[in-house]
């Protein structure tokens, strides 16, 4: 019964389920995070992906496989590479959370037709943007080179953790490129007379900056779950 629910989850052969996993792997790894939009799609579809490798690694094959001595050990240090992805996204989900509040400082800045206010909060965004980049990576020199004579399971785990990693280093840097920078021609959120069409517009595009902020941390929250799954499942295995 057991044999035949699990097939039921992974209804094709482990190669084909590899495969597949591989495939969108690469996808994601082609893609272009030129928008939030991508940014947040790509992330839904790690936890996609998360899922597959853990299905693979549910396996009768893979678990015997991954109990042995030496992919026991790869196993073993992957898991220690993942707490750097947890880092990651804990500290992501910290600075999300401090440019949404920038962000609604801003449209208030702009309610009130406070322009000192408003270049303050602007000052305070690009300031926490630059903190976030500085801090992710400093972070992300703490990972190290996986093993080479890796099973599958744990190179299509490395793969995943790595394309998380990039993609949420390019959270923050679309982050930093919301907001034009004062010396440039597209600086537009502080007007000297605050035209009402035009800070219109800008609240506006906080808005949307806003709820764009809050689907990245939507997303980065679900792979951080995601995460804590996977490790669970695979300790599990290591415990058989």
């Amino acid at each position: 019964m057991a044999s035949h629910l699990r097939s039921a989850s992974v209804p094709s052969s482990p190669r084909s389920c590899e495969t597949n996993v591989e495939e969108k792997l690469q996808s994601l790894n082609t893609f272009t995070s030129s928008t939030i939009e991508t940014v947040c799609d790509g992330l839904r579809k790690l936890g996609d992906i998360y899922n597959r490798i853990e299905e693979l690694a549910s396996l009768p094959s893979s678990q015997v496989l991954l109990c042995k001595p030496q992919q026991r050990i790869a196993v073993e240090q992957e898991l220690e590479r993942s707490l750097v992805l947890l880092d990651l996204c804990d500290a992501v989900q910290v600075s999300f959370s401090e440019l949404k509040e920038t962000v609604q400082d801003m449209r208030l800045a702009i309610k009130r037709g406070d322009g000192v206010a408003l270049q303050a909060n602007i000052i305070s965004w690009f300031r926490l943007a630059k903190k976030t980049q500085k801090q992710l990576k400093k972070i992300c020199k703490k990972s190290s080179a996986p093993d080479q004579e890796s099973c599958r399971v744990v190179k299509l785990l490395v793969e995943a953790r790595e394309t998380a990693v990039k993609m949420i280093e390019s959270s923050s840097d679309l982050m930093s490129k919301q907001i034009a920078m004062p010396n440039s021609s597209k600086w537009s959120l502080v007007s000297k007379a605050f035209q009402k069409t035009r800070v219109t517009c800008n609240e506006e595009q906080l808005q949307v900056l806003e709820l764009d902020i809050a689907d990245l941390e939507s997303g980065v929250e679900t792979l951080f779950r995601r995460l804590i799954q996977s490790r669970v499942s695979l300790l599990n295995t290591l415990s058989l």
